[in-house]
């Protein structure tokens, strides 16, 4: 049978021309069918509501896998690229005039205009362009230098699973309600979990992920022997670890209703704070968000009715002697980080 050229997909009143609608993206695996390019467009569609509130207006990298995800896919690194599969994070030639960009500033000084969702056709553009996943800044286009929300990854290490890093958020939660704030949970389409917080977009990213150190501080404590905030991984052990440094500028978590690149297409999805301790995340696929979203819509549908101060996690950091912690390898060196050191070559270093 002759493979279709192109597909046309229906995107908030405009059409989004979709090449090679039939290339399979995601193969058949014993539980789903294989998942097509045309499948993934017309499913960013289906949940319109849900993907923009989680991207307008944000800066957003792409995670572009343009032959499906498959294992013999070359992935793109920050050490070599060249691969079939990469993160896109200028604007790429050729975009429709209805895509909106906005210029961000890396760590390295550097600039560049990333894509900003303004509308579902961008979306499904994008889809057309092999995005599986979303990655959107914490900012808005009007003030890229100012976060309006906290990241809070529970980051589950090995021997520890999603269900250790649901009993963890739970302690978030509580933390959270304690300090009069409210978090909005999600799976991360993996084994983690991510709590979302709107904040006012008046500190800096530091004072951002100064904020995520605290909390993660004050979580360890809570929870000792369970959590951790150790950045190097020979430190951790079978703990949760609390991500802080994806508050840093220019690190980014795959959004709400995001495909992630694995087997059978599974969803970030967003969930109750109920329905956490209940769901696995194998529940969530591109093949039942749909349906789900079209009986109990977005569940981070309330996310943007209040934005907290984020003086009380700040209050948290300031009042442990601990300061601060080591940012990502590829960062410059940063005010006030401490030695960036992996503990073990240190100790080789003083024998």
């Amino acid at each position: 049978m002759a493979r279709a050229d192109a597909a046309i997909v229906e995107a908030g009143g405009r059409k989004v021309r979709v090449s090679s609608p039939d290339r399979v993206i995601f193969p058949a695996t014993e539980r789903s069918g294989a998942v097509t390019k045309l499948d993934v467009a017309r499913y960013y569609v289906a949940v319109e509501d849900g993907i923009m509130r989680a991207l307008r207006r944000r800066p957003t990298t792409l995670e572009r896998w343009t032959k499906g995800v498959h294992p013999d896919v070359v992935v793109s690194t920050r050490e070599r690229g060249g691969g079939d599969a990469f993160f896109q994070k200028r604007v790429p030639r050729g975009a429709p005039d209805y895509v909106r960009t906005a210029r961000i500033a890396f760590p390295s000084g550097r600039f560049a205009d990333e894509v900003c969702p303004t509308e579902i056709a961008v979306v499904a553009w994008a889809a057309q362009m092999g995005t599986i996943t979303f990655h959107p800044w914490p900012v808005r286009d009007d003030d890229v230098d100012h976060p309006d929300e906290l990241r809070i990854d529970l980051d589950p290490q090995p021997g520890t699973d999603f269900a250790d890093a649901v009993e963890v958020a739970a302690e978030a939660r509580a933390l959270l309600e304690e300090l009069g704030i409210r978090g909005f949970p999600k799976t991360s389409g993996g084994r983690g979990v991510h709590i979302y917080v709107r904040i006012e977009p008046r500190w800096t990213f530091t004072d951002v992920r100064h904020a995520a150190i605290g909390f993660g501080r004050e979580l360890e404590r809570r929870m000792p022997g369970r959590v951790t905030t150790k950045w190097w991984k020979e430190e951790r052990g079978a703990r949760i670890f609390v991500d802080y440094n994806q508050n840093a500028r220019d690190r980014t978590i795959a959004s709400a209703y995001s495909l992630r690149p694995k087997p059978g297409g599974p969803v970030s999805a967003p969930v109750t704070w109920e329905e956490l301790a209940e769901v696995q995340p194998e529940d969530f696929t591109i093949a039942t968000m749909p349906a789900r979203f079209a009986e109990v819509g977005d569940r981070h549908a309330a996310i943007d009715d209040v934005a907290h101060s984020l003086q009380p996690l700040l209050d948290l950091y300031a009042a442990d002697e601990q300061g601060d912690m080591p940012y990502p390898p590829d960062y410059p060196k940063m005010p006030g980080e401490p030695k960036r050191v992996q503990p073990s070559r240190d100790r080789d270093r003083k024998q």
